[in-house]
């Protein structure tokens, strides 16, 4: 029972990991209707620029700062190299976020090396929860995790960009008759799903491992919480991705892992088959 309690907290802790990066995701592909295969890689170049500002400074805290900044202004340029020749053309999107996907992994895996690498926790000391010892940085990803999604929630409702990217999502071309730069809105939207995703990769780093292939594995299910979740439903896929994440960690305490995945994908396929549009689809955005 134990072993049911503490993979299922652990679910909890990485849904919510999964759906700061899966908001990125979301976003991007609402608002520029690309479909970024190299999503998943944002991820990963997260997890390894927390590890290199750890290596270089001693100071994981400082990752959490910096990576995003790099980040966003990663995001900013490949938005305007790769992204905005190819707008208006999701078929292309796929090969070109494709093509950047393999550039990103086999440039880390030039410089970085392809040995995957475990990062100490910055928090190393546990908690007594549910009769068993927790965690207590895993609990402290879980809340920075909400921290950034609420944060992120306040930003689309609050700000005049948050404001802007809603009308340019709903309306492109009255949006833009209306005098909002749809421009400057389309790389600020993408730079910040790349910023997310990074965050994501510093909060992550510490409890998976820094690999070159990790965002591999992180595309599908961000791509499933965003699905389940329903087509540009930003809450519903916050939601799914804990329902899945939550529902994957259960079924590992009784099944192999990939057995769990196997179960998440049968899990969605029988939403679409109830719910085409998604669990939350027609809920209020």
């Amino acid at each position: 029972m134990e072993l049911v309690i503490a993979l299922g907290m652990n679910g909890i802790v990485w849904g919510l990991i999964i759906a700061l990066i899966a908001l990125g995701l979301s976003i991007i592909f609402g608002l520029l209707d690309i479909i970024n295969i190299a999503h998943g890689d944002f991820f990963m170049v997260g997890t390894v620029l927390a590890w290199f500002v750890l290596d270089t400074t001693g100071n994981y805290w400082l990752a959490f700062l910096i990576v995003p900044i790099i980040g966003f202004a990663m995001g900013v340029v490949i938005e305007y190299t790769v992204i905005q020749p190819i707008k208006n053309a999701a078929a292309l999107s796929i090969v070109a976020t494709f093509g950047l996907s393999i550039m990103l992994q086999e440039g880390v895996r030039a410089t970085f090396g392809a040995a995957p690498t475990r990062l100490v926790p910055p928090i190393q000391s546990t908690i007594q929860m549910f009769g068993l010892e927790y965690e207590i940085y895993r609990l402290f990803a879980a809340v920075v995790s909400i921290a950034a999604i609420l944060l992120f929630f306040g930003f689309l409702h609050r700000t005049k960009m948050g404001t802007w990217m809603r009308a340019v999502r709903y309306d492109p071309e009255t949006a833009t008759a209306m005098g909002i730069p749809a421009r400057k809105v389309y790389m600020i939207t993408f730079a910040l799903g790349f910023a997310m995703a990074a965050l994501g990769g510093v909060v992550a780093a510490p409890i998976t491992t820094v690999d070159f292939q990790a965002g591999v594995d992180i595309l599908p299910f961000c791509f499933m919480a965003v699905i389940i979740g329903g087509l540009g439903n930003l809450e519903g896929t916050v939601a799914a991705a804990v329902m899945l994440a939550f529902f994957e960690g259960v079924m590992a305490s009784f099944a192999d892992p990939t057995i769990a995945r196997i179960g998440s994908l049968c899990l969605m396929s029988i939403v679409l088959l109830i719910r085409p549009h998604g669990i939350f689809a027609g809920a209020t955005r």
